[in-house]
């Protein structure tokens, strides 16, 4: 394959392929239809399906982890064998499947023969993630040479479509799901789906080839009357069912992430230790370090779409200029605020990094994790101050999720960057494997964390309960915040900096592992 385009190729828009602009919609509409489907999600368990507020928690967790794990099958088996293309294609239409699935409601409750289509309609959005989430980022790095200076610009702009798809999902999806019916808001998230599907299909010529099959003769040899192309496809289905099996039985997911977990934590460290030169090693422990981090990060953020949304619903005066805005719709200002201020922070880092004052990368996972403790705080303490029985004021939602924010920039880009910086070569795709992990163990421990402020299961257990907990848990992350500010030195004598090489180039793909995210869907791209 050409390393540049050819001359036929080079048609561009703005200064960029054209492709790239094909890759922004098509994420732009699956991130609208993901966000505008998670931010009803937690209210359809509960006033659907008459799930407790404990049992929606786990299940909400439980969802966004498996979120989190199937990129990394989706990402081997395009690699190996489909091609990023052909998996973003099908993951499209799996999800498209799993979205227009979830709007069929039955009459609610749990004995309801809906509830199976339900489970089923997860699970395809589950899948479907799993091939898609992990290689249309990867689509977009293969656009450009590597030493092309518009590789930065492409991802940011790549990543405005993510986080403005996000932003849209959960105000009109989430409006129209609590103002007209649930039906018209996972409705609304599946049209997004499949208008994505057709923008990835029309433009398919302006992707140049890129992301296609490894060795496509492989993968059109028959088997057993298939090509391997279709038994691939029909992995994926099978997926579905073990998937659909796991999300109605939490504890079995839990259980995965805690076994699998051991034996890749296991597995790196034992390479560290065995088989890697003193500094590399010393990067490993410093790479593991901000890993276990930031499931502590991850566990308290994702409060967002379960217990945080719930305390919105019930006990947020959210009338704005008249009018009583839908607890689904706050889901949209975390991308709001990622859009507004992470040119702000990318600003902010240079500025301190010419005069010698930037943080290290441990000491910004320190405050991240400070802010997000405070964000919790001020809640609380917003709340308190208007006394018993009384309704928490809007401007109190609208400063935690600036704290969440500020604290994600400062923890998720950040968290990225030092995962591909200290990881060895060999192991880059590894490390990089257990930071998704890591986010995925954080969204089911933040199901657990929801599920306690259900009070032992009690549904709606009213606003003091809710308090009670992020105060906890606010104190704790500010006292790890600062325990990680002040150890910061320490780890960052673990990375090496002064003796770290620049070996990006002998290593395929490395410029594209990890993903920029939408708001709330760390790692981040």
């Amino acid at each position: 394959m050409a390393t540049h385009p050819t001359t036929a190729e080079e048609k561009t828009f703005f200064g960029h392929p054209r492709g790239l602009y094909v890759l922004f919609f098509a994420e732009m509409w699956e991130r609208f239809s993901y966000y505008g489907m998670r931010a009803l999600l937690i209210f359809y368990l509960v006033q659907h399906w008459m799930f407790s507020d404990e049992e929606s928690s786990i299940i909400y967790g439980a969802y966004t982890a498996l979120v989190y794990i199937t990129p990394v099958l989706g990402g081997y088996l395009a690699d190996r064998y489909l091609g990023q293309r052909k998996a973003v294609l099908y993951g499209a239409v799996l999800l498209t499947i799993g979205h227009c699935l979830m709007a069929v409601e039955g009459e609610g409750g749990q004995q309801s023969w809906a509830m199976d289509w339900f489970w089923l309609a997860l699970s395809f959005i589950i899948v479907g993630s799993g091939f898609l989430k992990a290689n249309i980022s990867v689509i977009v790095g293969q656009l450009y040479p590597r030493t092309d200076l518009r590789r930065d610009s492409a991802y940011t702009i790549f990543y405005m479509g993510i986080n403005l798809g996000a932003a849209l999902g959960a105000i009109i999806a989430g409006w129209l799901g609590q103002t007209y019916g649930w039906a018209y808001g996972f409705g609304a998230a599946g049209l997004g789906m499949l208008l994505g599907l057709v923008v990835f299909v029309i433009g398919k010529p302006a992707l140049m080839g890129k992301g296609e099959a490894p060795d496509p003769v492989r993968l059109a040899n028959r088997t057993a009357g298939l090509s391997m192309e279709w038994w691939l496809y029909l992995v994926g289905i099978a997926g579905v069912g073990v998937v659909w099996l796991l999300i109605q039985y939490q504890d079995l997911v839990g259980y995965l992430l805690m076994g699998a977990g051991a034996i890749l934590v296991a597995y790196v460290m034992f390479t560290a230790v065995f088989k890697l030169p003193a500094h590399d090693r010393d990067r490993i422990f410093a790479a593991m370090y901000l890993i276990f981090g930031s499931i502590l990060f991850w566990a308290l953020f994702e409060q967002a779409g379960s217990s945080l949304n719930l305390f919105t619903d019930r006990s947020v005066d959210r009338s704005m200029f008249g009018y009583e805005v839908p607890a689904s719709v706050f889901q949209s200002i975390n991308a709001i605020y990622i859009v507004l201020l992470g040119p702000v922070f990318a600003g902010l880092w240079l500025f301190l990094g010419r005069r010698g004052l930037e943080p290290s990368s441990p000491a910004k996972f320190g405050l991240g994790v400070i802010q997000l403790g405070a964000g919790f705080l001020v809640l609380v303490a917003g709340s308190s101050a208007i006394g018993e029985g009384g309704m928490t004021p809007v401007l109190f939602i609208f400063l935690i999720y600036l704290l969440h924010t500020t604290g994600e920039l400062c923890l998720s880009p950040v968290g990225l960057s030092a995962m591909n910086r200290l990881s060895p070569a060999h192991l880059a795709s590894l490390i990089m494997g257990t930071w998704f992990f890591a986010s995925a163990s954080g969204n089911f421990v933040a199901g657990m964390i929801a599920a306690a402020t259900g009070a032992e299961g009690v549904d709606n257990a009213g606003p003091e309960r809710v308090l009670e907990v992020y105060t906890t848990v606010g104190w704790v992350a500010v006292g790890v915040g600062v325990a990680m500010v002040v150890i910061a030195p320490l780890v960052k004598k673990l990375m090496h900096l002064d003796t770290l090489k620049d070996f990006e180039d002998d290593v395929p793909g490395k410029s594209e592992i990890g993903e920029p995210q939408a708001g709330g869907t760390h790692p981040r791209p």
